[in-house]
């Protein structure tokens, strides 16, 4: 948990700890890297995932192909209480 506003670099660190819960294997814990109020628009499915379940539920086959990923290209935005990071992921199956 970070105190205050983080900086653009530690919203970056964000995606390293994503990227290690999914090396873990576990939709579990890949899940609990999201917010409650999630809204996630999955790389390989047509359903949005808005809570937790729905979240684990997607990470139960997407963690199957054993992804890693990298950002390509990033914009990381940041305002009172939220951050973002969008931009283009790329994954590699089999890492």
């Amino acid at each position: 948990m970070i105190e205050g506003q983080p900086t653009e670099e530690e919203v970056r660190g964000f995606f390293e700890l994503w990227n290690d819960a999914l090396a873990t294997g576990d939709s579990s814990i890949v899940a609990s890297r999201y917010t409650k109020d999630t809204n996630l628009l999955a790389t390989v499915s047509d359903v949005p995932r808005t809570d937790f379940a729905s979240v684990k539920d997607y990470f139960d086959s997407f963690l199957l192909k054993q992804p890693q990923g990298k950002v390509l290209e990033g914009k990381v935005n940041i305002g009172n209480g939220w951050a973002t990071d969008a931009g283009i992921y790329e994954f590699t199956m089999g890492a």
